[in-house]
């Protein structure tokens, strides 16, 4: 079990399609994380609350997803000295473009460490290699998990070639 523990807040429910990798692999690496909904829009005062209080409750990252205009991350960021990892979710007329640019332009001193339009994996991975700089258990099951990654890569090309040798002419 990791030493940190990671807040993920979402701005609606329907963002868990998206978030669903996210605690898969917080699972798999053993990251225990609590899920909570919250408007950047529609219940600041909680959201301010929630960011506020993270460190105190034993969070040491926070990952914030939204779509639309995805204030979250950013107001989230506003009210805490912990990395916050904002996730643009797609939607709405600009397929999540406004999603993305709402997160990543954020002003000088309250950064907002960015992953890509629906990127909920990549922002799990990235909260654990944040916590892994002071756990050298988890460090390595990133290791071992990034490993994999280039294994599954050598074998799709061993696949292509095969389809290839395969081929009539």
């Amino acid at each position: 079990m990791s030493n940190g523990k990671v807040l993920v807040v979402m701005g609606s429910d329907s963002d868990f399609p998206v978030m669903e990798g996210c605690f898969k692999l917080l699972k798999k690496f053993d990251i225990p994380f609590d899920a909570k909904v919250c408007s950047a829009h529609r219940t600041p005062d909680l959201a301010s609350k929630i960011a506020s209080s993270a460190k105190e409750d034993g969070y040491s990252v926070i990952i914030a997803a939204a779509g639309l205009a995805a204030h979250l991350a950013g107001v989230i960021a506003a009210h805490t000295v912990l990395p916050v990892i904002g996730v643009p979710c797609k939607g709405g007329a600009l397929h999540g473009v406004d999603a993305l640019y709402a997160v990543v332009q954020m002003p000088t001193g309250i950064p907002v460490a960015t992953v890509a339009i629906d990127g909920g994996s990549n922002a799990a991975i990235l909260a654990a290699q944040i916590l892994a700089l002071g756990d050298e258990a988890l460090s390595r099951k990133l290791a071992d998990y990034k490993a994999g990654l280039a294994s599954s890569v050598a074998e799709r090309d061993a696949r292509l070639q095969e389809k290839i040798a395969n081929m009539g002419e």
